[in-house]
């Protein structure tokens, strides 16, 4: 009996060896078909383009765009030693840095869908609806169709000559309360010019036309809540631009070392109530019989969730990018009519 256990552990264990045996080796056969078929595609790829040196573990090449140069010099001075295309480490992304014409042509033209998507953002995560405002959201199919919704039925030429009398309405209407300021000034003894504060002045009429486009109300309430919602979107746009910490080093992200996460959660519940309040006062006017504004199209077009989004997300979204993004355009002409101009103000006399 016990010669027999003796033989059958040895049978096990020559069996468990030969099976070991037979695993080493199909494994060291798949590693060897594996380098074959690297070595092989690697013959038919370009070669990557170079990395940038100066490259420090874990945080990359942040500490060179942190210095007190402005990043697109130190950027400038890298294209010089590396040439018109080459890769840096932000924290934990590779990012390719272009430099030329030719580059770029190659990038959004011959080469357009590759980088058709866009990087994910911790503020257009928290303050975008999980990045749900087309404008921001990644590429894929509810990208292409919220913009086809907004193309036809904001941006079409079609639909701006129909809203043409909005904005010559608001013009209007600009320089009447300009003028009324100084009539009103010139009843009570006031002699000296009145000056305008063409910032405020351009951003009033811009408001105003995207609210009554987007939203089909003016931006008329106390000065108070102006001041308030002005507020929102000087918020958004700051923190949407900033540097947050946890974009190039995603691990930290539980700490919030920066604070920005809990400004932005901050001012996303704000924007929120903003525009909730907007579309649940649209779906109690939905049949009144009034002119059709954005928000409305949308209530009629978007019934169903989209991607994994809800109706009333996607409509909210989709509102507050086409409230924000001409806006945004607005301050550049702005800068660059200053730039051209100098300092510019209105004087009614």
């Amino acid at each position: 009996m016990t010669y027999q256990t003796n033989m059958d552990t040895y049978n096990i264990l020559r069996s468990l060896q030969s099976l070991s045996v037979t695993i080493c080796a199909t494994f060291f056969f798949l590693f060897l078909l594996f380098r074959l078929y690297r070595s092989r595609i690697g013959s038919k790829t370009p070669p990557p383009p170079p990395e940038a040196g100066g490259a420090w573990p874990l945080i990359g090449h942040l500490h060179l765009l942190g210095g007190s140069q402005p990043p697109h010099v130190t950027l400038g001075n890298l294209a010089d030693i590396y040439g018109p295309i080459f890769t840096v480490r932000l924290g934990v992304h590779k990012t390719l840095v272009v430099s030329s014409y030719e580059m770029v042509k190659q990038c959004f033209t011959v080469n357009d869908k590759a980088f058709a998507s866009r990087p994910k953002s911790i503020a257009f995560e928290i303050m975008g609806y999980n990045s749900s405002m087309f404008g921001l959201s990644p590429y894929g199919s509810y990208w292409r169709t919220v913009r086809k919704i907004a193309t036809v039925h904001v941006l079409s030429a079609q639909r701006i000559d129909m809203l043409k009398h909005v904005m010559e309405s608001e013009v209007k209407e600009a320089m009447k309360e300009s003028y009324s300021f100084w009539l009103k000034m010139k009843n009570e003894g006031n002699t000296e010019r009145v000056f305008t504060e063409m910032k405020e002045w351009f951003g009033d009429i811009a408001i105003n036309v995207v609210f009554r486009t987007v939203m089909g109300k003016r931006f008329d309430g106390d000065e108070e809540e102006n001041q308030r919602i002005r507020k929102m979107i000087r918020d958004f746009f700051h923190l949407s631009g900033s540097f947050v910490l946890s974009d190039s080093l995603p691990y930290l992200r539980w700490l919030d070392l920066d604070g920005k996460q809990k400004q932005m959660k901050k001012t996303a519940k704000e924007l929120d109530d903003f525009v909730s309040v907007w579309l649940d006062q649209h779906k109690r006017n939905k049949n009144f019989g009034r002119e059709q504004d954005f928000m409305d199209v949308l209530l009629s077009t978007v019934d169903e969730d989209l991607d994994g989004r809800d109706a009333d997300t996607t409509i909210k979204a989709t509102c507050m990018v086409c409230h924000l993004l001409p806006l945004s355009a607005l301050s550049v002409n702005k800068i660059l009519l200053c730039l051209l101009l100098g300092k510019i103000t209105l004087a009614v006399y």
